[in-house]
């Protein structure tokens, strides 16, 4: 055959997938669904019955886990939906870099970089003011779809 050397990229993912499907008519409020290529939680599920030969559709309204933006859709209930995989991992606050980025201590001992701070402000205040004060901080940080944010704060206490 051939004597030249085949190079595959390596994107460094263990091919698991971002979403799974779950039928339209399965998801309830507080589940995740994805809107327009974005993970989304539900805040309402409305079923509608519709004619002779038609589908029940389901009609959700949900927010941007990570933007905060509000979605709707509307998906015949018998059709799949994405859901996205969503974890929330805890993590120690070691830094605040000058360029908005935080050090955190993972589970393993080793060091977490490459997050920014929040953009919500109030959680953003938080977390400085607990910070420049010496708190012990631990910060909840929520993944899905290859995204991660800083989503909620917790003290446990001075150093």
């Amino acid at each position: 055959m051939s004597d030249e050397e085949h190079h595959f990229e390596s994107k460094a993912d263990a091919g698991a997938s971002k979403t799974y499907p779950q039928q339209a008519g399965t998801i309830r409020k507080n589940g995740y669904t994805v809107i327009k290529g974005r993970p989304c939680k539900v805040v309402e599920v409305s079923t509608s019955k519709t004619g002779k030969h038609g589908h029940a559709k389901c009609h959700f309204v949900a927010i941007d886990i990570f933007t905060g933006k509000k979605l709707e859709d509307i998906v015949p209930s018998s059709h799949n939906c994405d859901v996205p995989h969503v974890n929330r991992t805890d993590y120690q606050l070691i830094d605040i870099s000058e360029d908005g980025f935080v050090s955190l201590l993972t589970d393993n001992g080793s060091t977490k970089d490459d997050l920014r701070l929040p953009t919500d402000e109030n959680l953003l205040t938080q977390i400085k003011e607990g910070f420049a004060e010496g708190k012990d901080l631990v910060v909840s940080v929520m993944s899905a779809m290859g995204e991660e944010q800083i989503c909620a704060l917790k003290d446990i206490g001075p150093k």
